[in-house]
């Protein structure tokens, strides 16, 4: 195998390559473009070849009128956000190191950030999708071309495949309006007190896009980020608003007497012109950490309290994405051995598998990913997922062991 970088410049030349080593070899191929979500997933089985879609970055189609897109994969977020914003339009989905992260890396690992719970994910977004199977074939699904395998939604199933099943080429995206403005309103709470605000949140009058609860210790992380000082040692509740001015304003006011109920500790609109650093760094709390590990839990969000309160009782820093029941977490340095950061996921992921949710460990040690069970106990769809990937990628040259094969077959067992 090659150590050099397969780094097509157009979709046929990508295609070509697939197929060629589909009728020779069978090389294990890793998809990248950013690699900023390359440490996602299972150790890879063998030494691969990467092929890198950086070079497929073109616009395809802008119908602005239309609030739609198509470009290919490889273009970089920051450069597919500037072309949208000419036109006064963007795509709602925060992605961490923005710079680097491609269109189709994103999509690949369903990247997004705190923002989801108003937006949406990529699966809201994704209304075409072009790609190359195993064996070198292009297909398509959604957009103007409609042609499915075997029946699936195949513009769902590349989202958060991690390049396990194809090679995404091009993405048609769906847009939104470029908002005039973006506030916060950040609520220092009192202990016990989470659940009662967010279920009120849940009815509140206004309509926020962030609705976050970070515990103290994230909170610290994310404070050296900004100049703005935030209370210590207290779980703040995070509240993200965009719209026009007036409009915002008026939810401020509105959510800060629903807050009023609650006796907040202390109740904080920053200016408008610290919300850009502070947004960027809720964003980036996923990646931004050097602690031993991170994970990613998704719960119920009745059950969000209760973990947070578990993952402050291990020193764990915790960003909750509350209204969706998704939690971001690092372990911290007291757990850098191996033995005690399996002794803090065994116990995070036992509340979470015990409450009808799972944990994936977003990022280690690589000789950890074994023993610590990257993906936890396997959904109830595993087969059918099974099934896909044996019609796209028969092979298994696509990212083995990344999603597929030893790795989660060794987390069944935990």
């Amino acid at each position: 195998m090659s150590d050099s970088e397969w780094t097509p410049t157009t979709v046929a030349e990508l295609s070509r390559l697939i197929g060629e080593n589909a009728r020779a070899d069978r090389c294990p191929i890793v998809p990248v473009g950013g690699r900023t979500a390359l440490g996602i997933g299972g150790r890879i089985v063998t030494e691969p070849q990467y092929l890198s879609t950086i070079e497929l970055n073109q616009v395809l189609d802008y119908p602005a009128r239309d609030m739609t897109v198509t470009v290919e994969s490889g273009i970089r977020m920051d450069r597919l956000q500037e072309v949208l914003r000419e036109q006064n339009q963007t795509l709602p989905i925060e992605t961490a190191h923005s710079s680097r992260a491609t269109l189709g890396g994103a999509v690949a690992s369903n990247a997004c950030g705190p923002s989801r719970f108003g937006n949406g994910t990529f699966r809201d977004y994704v209304i075409g999708i072009s790609a190359v199977d195993g064996r070198g074939r292009l297909f398509s699904a959604g957009g103007r071309v409609v042609k499915n395998v075997a029946g699936y939604d195949l513009g769902k199933l590349l989202v958060g495949s991690l390049g396990t099943l194809a090679v995404i080429t091009s993405v048609t995206l769906k847009l939104r309006p470029l908002p005039e403005q973006k506030r916060f309103v950040i609520a220092a709470v009192s202990p016990g007190t989470i659940e009662p605000v967010l279920a009120q949140l849940n009815k509140s009058a206004t309509r926020p896009v962030v609705l976050d609860v970070l515990n103290a210790k994230c909170a610290w992380q994310i404070q050296r980020e900004f100049p703005r000082e935030l209370p210590e040692g207290v779980s703040l509740v995070w509240l993200g608003y965009e719209g026009a001015e007036s409009e915002i304003n008026w939810q401020i006011e509105t959510v800060r007497n629903e807050l009023n109920n609650f006796s907040p500790i202390e109740v904080i609109v920053p200016e408008e012109d610290e919300v850009e650093k502070m947004w960027t760094a809720l964003v980036e709390f996923q990646t931004t950490s050097d602690d031993p590990a991170t994970f990613q839990a998704q719960l119920l969000p009745s059950r969000c309290e209760m973990f947070l309160d578990l993952c402050t009782k291990h020193n764990v820093a915790a960003q909750v994405h509350a209204g969706d029941g998704v939690v971001i977490g690092h372990l911290s340095d007291e757990h850098s051995s191996l033995d005690a950061a399996k002794n803090v996921v065994t116990a995070l992921r036992r509340f979470a598998e015990d409450s009808s949710g799972a944990l994936t460990i977003l990022s280690c040690d690589p000789d950890w990913k074994q023993e610590l069970s990257v993906f936890g106990r396997l959904p109830a769809s595993w087969k059918l997922m099974e099934e896909i990937k044996k019609k796209l990628d028969p092979d298994s040259v696509f990212s083995p062991g990344r999603l597929f094969d030893h790795e989660t077959n060794h987390a069944q067992k935990n």
